[in-house]
């Protein structure tokens, strides 16, 4: 290798250290005062998981956007007997207060109701549902 090229090689390494520390992502969220996660675990009753995800997929992560509530991100588990029966999502709201307001808001909204009565026809797509609110701690990337 000579003496240029390895020149310009260390030019690079050295833009590519210096960039990295000036060009670091920030935080994936930015926390604001009272801001919590809630941790929603579904277990679906007998062969209506499929159900289960396609009702989230076609209407309620839109009308739980609608109603205030930010949707975090949406799991299968990977190992049985969990991956046969088992949903589990994260929402984030802005406070325990509008979490409630926005959850009576979601049951009583128009849309909702006619989703769940077309796609509970033939009975309950959930068995259980289970949810844990949680705050963020002091080095949680997301907030």
């Amino acid at each position: 290798m000579s003496k240029r090229t390895a020149f310009i090689l260390l030019l690079v390494f050295a833009a590519g250290v210096v960039c990295g520390r000036v060009l670091r992502p920030a935080p994936v969220a930015a926390q604001t005062a009272g801001r919590v996660f809630e941790l929603r675990t579904y277990t679906a009753s007998e062969g209506n998981l499929a159900n289960l995800h396609k009702r989230f997929r076609d209407h309620t992560l839109r009308i739980f956007q609608k109603h205030g509530m930010t949707n975090i991100g949406y799991w299968s588990p990977q190992d049985a007997p969990l991956s046969q029966n088992t949903l589990i999502y994260v929402l984030a709201h802005k406070s325990r207060e509008a979490a409630k307001q926005s959850w009576d808001a979601f049951r009583k909204d128009p849309e909702w109701q006619k989703v769940a009565k077309e796609s509970e026809v033939n009975g309950r797509l959930t068995a259980k549902v289970e949810s844990i609110f949680m705050d963020a701690t002091d080095y949680s990337p997301m907030k």
